[in-house]
């Protein structure tokens, strides 16, 4: 018989395609053995390469949601992926913590999606803040970080955002350093480089990286040790196939 698993919530958004968004997450998390609950923000009709349209759930919806959830289930950890606002995420967070002030949470800040449409096309830093004060990581890539923070260099940008918490700044975009990411936790900052190169790109990339950390948190590894992991899970991913949909096999 098997042992019980671990628990973890994606709240994120829907994509019928299955490469971004809670399938993705849910893929993910299983193949780490780890059992995956859901809740949605958002109802997207897209494919791995075109966008075509988003519809939001109401937040009272998705707090009702993550309420029977978490009042069924011993989660620990939650990772929450795209959201209309700030002003919606920090409703989202602060209600979580008021319920379990001990849930770690994990925000993969999608602000466009990787077929270029904008989710999120102002950021109120007075929202930003209170939701950085209230979760264990963010992992924005490199253009979400400047544009969280309204600065030109993405590397000063995930050092002022880790003022308040941990920072995983995503290095698929990064030219000069190709495939290298950054940890920036503690005052420290830790890099993390690839194993493998010549990788294909893959819709949702982000959030099955995102995910990966979440799996690995929840399994018992520390931050350091779970992006690791989760690098390598993604690595795998990208080296599926050469097409933008990757699959899940470890």
């Amino acid at each position: 018989m098997q042992q019980e698993r671990k628990y973890v919530m994606s709240i994120a958004g829907f994509d019928p395609s299955g490469g971004a968004g809670l399938l993705a997450d849910i893929k993910t998390v299983e193949q780490h053995k780890v059992y995956g609950l859901s809740v949605s923000t958002a109802t997207t009709l897209q494919t791995e390469n075109k966008f075509y349209s988003v519809e939001w759930e109401k937040i009272e919806a998705v707090l009702k949601s993550v309420d029977v959830l978490l009042d069924s289930y011993p989660v620990q950890i939650i990772k929450i992926g795209v959201v209309p606002s700030f002003e919606y995420l920090s409703q989202l967070v602060s209600h979580i913590k008021n319920k379990n002030a001990e849930i770690k949470i994990v925000v993969d800040p999608i602000i466009k999606s990787s077929t270029g449409f904008d989710f999120q096309k102002t950021i109120d830093k007075k929202y930003l803040i209170t939701v950085l004060k209230n979760v264990y990581l963010i992992t924005p890539n490199m253009q979400e970080a400047m544009l969280l923070t309204n600065t030109s260099d993405s590397k000063e940008a995930a050092k002022q955002l880790s003022e308040h918490c941990s920072v995983l700044l995503k290095g698929g975009h990064n030219e000069k350093e190709a495939g290298v990411d950054y940890l920036y936790m503690n005052g420290e900052c830790l890099e993390l480089k690839p194993s493998i190169n010549n990788l294909s790109a893959k819709h949702g990339s982000g959030c099955v990286l995102s995910a990966a950390i979440v799996a690995n948190l929840a399994l018992g590894e520390d931050l350091k040790t779970a992006c690791q992991k989760a690098k390598k899970y993604v690595e795998q991913f990208l080296g599926s196939n050469s097409s933008l949909l990757g699959f899940h096999n470890v």
